[in-house]
This record gives structure tokens, C-alpha cells and sequence, in this order.
């Protein structure tokens, strides 16, 4: 039972290594379930044992690489006012290095910003994706409404807009690097970047 167990997991995870190659190099609308079965070495059976569907396939790959939500708004609770600002910071900053240092994440983000176009049998994987993304816009928001917060923010920033800011300037890091790494170097300036935009919301940033 182990020893079948071990293979399952070593097929998934073959599967999910063929998907990734296909979807960077051709990009996820032109790459099928065959096209991924026959790179992995297996059936189109194995395909479907493991996945229901191109778009469950799309979004566990995507799984690999995503911020787990849970265990960071447990990080922000555990600390208060600009201190949680601080955190989300440098989680940020965090974020950009790890496209320079994990080759992984740097081809899986690649393909989710690049390589992809959401068509109809990607539908599910899309709706997946955006609520991920506006989980994290408000988990961003909920520190910005902090009552120890609110006061510093700049005049006619809302906690709702100061999210938003965040989250577009982290997306709009991450895809002009990864369109051309020699724009800026993703780990001694971003966090000059990051620290303008805090600096831009709030009227006091350490």
C-alpha cells in the first residue's frame, strides 16, 4: 500500500512537472491533457486519475508556488498597528527574492502572467485564481482598517484603496521583471519600491 502510494505521488508529481514544461513553453491554451501525458510518460488514464480537468491541473500547479493565506493572516494577528504594515512589507520584499532564488516560482508565475489565457475551459481555474487574489487584497485591507492604522493613512486613502495599491504594485513588480529581469534588480530595489508606495499611503513610515 505505501509503495503504491510513493508512485501515486511520484506520477502527480511528473504530471505536474510535464504541465509546467508545456504550459512556459507553449503556452496553457495551445498544451492539452495529451500533449501533458505523453511529456510525463503516462496514460491520459493517470491524467484524469489525478486531475478532473485541464483547469484542476492549472490550479494545482499554481498551489506550488501561492502564499499560504492561513498561516500569514495568523502571522499579521500576532502583531499590531505599523507593525503589522512592517510585516506585510517585508513579506512583499520576500516575495520578489523568492522570484530570483526559487527557479520554480520564477517559471510557474511565468506562465500564470505570461503564458496564459483564461478561456472557457479554464473558467474554473480563473474564478480559483481571483478568489485567491481578492483574499489577499483583503487580508492587505484588514491591516490598513486597523483602528491604530487608519489615522496614519494619507488624505483620501481609504483602507479599500490602499490594498489595491499594494496589490497592483507587487503584480506590476512581478510581471515587468519577469518580462525583463535587467528593469530593476528584484532584490536590492524592490525594497526602495515597496517602501514608496508605504510612504505614499501613510503619512508616517518608518
Amino acid at each position: 500500500m505505501r509503495r503504491t502510494k510513493e508512485d501515486a505521488e511520484k506520477t502527480r508529481c511528473a504530471i505536474l512537472a510535464a504541465a509546467e514544461q508545456l504550459f512556459l513553453e507553449r503556452g496553457v491554451a495551445h498544451t492539452s491533457l495529451e500533449h501533458i501525458a505523453r511529456h510525463a510518460g503516462v496514460t491520459r488514464g493517470a491524467v484524469y486519475w489525478h486531475f478532473q480537468n485541464k483547469a484542476h491541473l492549472f490550479h494545482e500547479m499554481l498551489n506550488q508556488v501561492r502564499l499560504p493565506l492561513e498561516p500569514l493572516a495568523q502571522q499579521l494577528a500576532a502583531v499590531d498597528g505599523l507593525s503589522s504594515l512592517q510585516l506585510l512589507r517585508d513579506l512583499c520584499i520576500e516575495a520578489m527574492a523568492n522570484l530570483v532564488l526559487d527557479e520554480q516560482r520564477r517559471r510557474i508565475l511565468t506562465v500564470l502572467l505570461r503564458r496564459c489565457e483564461f478561456t472557457e475551459e479554464l473558467r474554473e481555474a480563473e474564478e480559483r485564481h481571483e478568489t485567491f487574489v481578492n483574499q489577499f487584497i483583503d487580508l492587505c485591507e484588514q491591516q490598513f482598517a486597523l483602528s491604530t492604522v487608519q489615522p496614519y493613512l494619507q488624505p483620501g486613502i481609504t483602507p479599500r484603496l490602499a490594498s489595491r495599491t499594494l496589490h497592483a504594485l507587487l503584480v506590476g513588480l512581478f510581471s515587468d521583471w519577469l518580462r525583463d529581469p535587467n528593469l530593476f534588480d528584484a532584490q536590492t530595489d524592490t525594497p526602495a519600491m515597496i517602501d514608496s508606495c508605504f510612504r505614499g499611503l501613510l503619512r508616517q513610515w518608518p
